[in-house]
C-alpha cells in the first residue's frame, strides 16, 4: 500500500468512521450510558417503536438527510426530528414546512402523540432534536432527566372546549351536562395533558364524570366523537377547529380554571444541535406564531 492509497483510506474510510460511526457513538450510544444507567438497546428499540406510539410526519423537502449543522449563512441543514404533543399536528406540519423553506436543505420529522409518552420516550433514550410538550409537567420529565438543552420557552397556550357531533344532538351546553342519562363521553388519560386539564375544569365545576373511555392523546378523545362512539368530549379548542364540519367545540366558563401553557426545547443529546436551536427559535418567530394564531392557540 503506497502512500497515496493510504491517504484516500485516510480521507474517505476512516473520516467517515469519524462523522458518521464515531458521532453516533457519541450522541446516541456512549451518551446514553450514563450516570442514570441507560442502555444502547433500549434506546434502539424505543427508537423503533415511534411509528406504534405516534404518529410520524416526515417533511418534504430535498435533500439526503445526512448533513446537518449550518451553512455559512447561518441557515441550518440536515433532519430536524421534533417530539410534539399531539394537538399541534396540523400548526407543526405547517411550521415544518415554512422552517424548511426557511432553511433549504433541512428536513422536519414530526413524532407526534400525548406529552407523556413522548416524555418517557425522550428519557429512555429515542434520538430526537425538540420536544414540545402541551403541559409544564410533561416537560419537567424531560428537564429533570437531564435531557433538555437550555431552560424550556412557553411558545403557546390552549383551552379546553367540549367537542360534540355537528347540530349537537344531546344538547350539551355545559359540563353538567356530560352527566345526562345516555350522554357518552370520552375523555384523555390523567397522566396526558388534555386529561389533566379535563379533570381540574370538572372539579372546579363539581361535576363527577365516568367517561365510557380513556385515551392516549386527545387526538383519539377527538376520532371517538368523529365516529359517533361518543356523544362528547373533553378536547382543545384548537383540535375541534382542525376537525371535520361534523364536530363542535361547546365553550365552558371552567376551561378558564385549566389553560394549559406549551413549553418547548432543544435537546442535550440532538442528533442536530443547530437544526434543534433554530427550529425552537423559529417556533417563537412572528409567522410561526401567526400559524398557531390562526389555528386558535393563545399567546404565551
Amino acid at each position: 500500500m503506497n502512500a497515496g492509497t493510504a491517504g484516500r483510506m485516510n480521507a474517505r474510510t476512516a473520516g467517515r468512521m469519524n462523522a458518521r460511526t464515531a458521532g453516533r457513538i457519541d450522541a446516541r450510544t456512549a451518551g446514553r450510558i450514563d450516570a442514570r444507567g441507560r442502555r444502547t438497546a433500549v434506546a434502539v428499540l424505543v427508537a423503533a417503536g415511534l411509528a406504534v406510539t405516534g404518529l410520524a410526519v416526515t417533511g418534504c423537502s430535498a435533500g439526503d438527510g445526512r448533513a446537518t449543522g449550518s451553512g455559512g449563512d447561518g441557515r441550518v441543514t440536515g433532519p430536524v426530528t421534533v417530539f410534539a404533543a399531539a394537538s399541534l399536528t396540523e400548526s407543526f406540519t405547517r411550521i415544518g414546512k415554512d422552517f424548511e423553506a426557511a432553511n433549504p436543505g433541512s428536513r422536519v420529522t414530526l413524532n407526534v402523540a400525548g406529552s407523556s409518552a413522548l416524555a418517557n420516550q425522550i428519557t429512555q433514550g429515542a434520538p430526537a432534536d425538540v420536544f414540545a410538550s402541551a403541559a409544564p409537567a410533561n416537560m419537567a420529565t424531560v428537564v429533570e432527566a437531564g435531557d433538555a438543552d437550555g431552560t424550556p420557552s412557553v411558545f403557546a397556550r390552549n383551552q379546553l372546549v367540549i367537542a360534540v357531533p355537528g347540530g349537537n344532538p344531546k344538547a350539551v351546553v355545559g359540563l353538567a351536562d356530560l352527566t345526562n342519562p345516555g350522554v357518552k363521553v370520552a375523555l384523555c388519560a390523567s397522566q396526558v395533558p388534555c386529561g389533566a386539564a379535563a379533570r381540574t375544569a370538572l372539579d372546579a365545576a363539581g361535576v363527577a364524570l365516568t367517561p365510557v373511555t380513556l385515551e392516549r392523546d386527545v387526538k383519539g378523545a377527538l376520532a371517538k366523537v368523529k365516529l359517533g362512539e361518543v356523544d362528547a368530549a373533553l378536547v382543545y379548542r384548537t383540535d375541534t377547529r382542525v376537525a371535520s364540519a361534523d364536530v363542535t367545540g361547546v365553550e365552558f366558563p371552567e376551561s378558564a380554571r385549566a389553560v394549559n401553557d406549551y413549553p418547548i426545547v432543544a435537546l442535550k443529546n440532538a442528533p442536530n444541535p443547530d437544526g434543534a436551536r433554530a427550529f425552537v427559535a423559529y417556533v417563537r418567530s412572528a409567522p410561526a406564531q401567526a400559524v398557531l394564531a390562526e389555528a386558535g392557540f393563545q399567546a404565551p
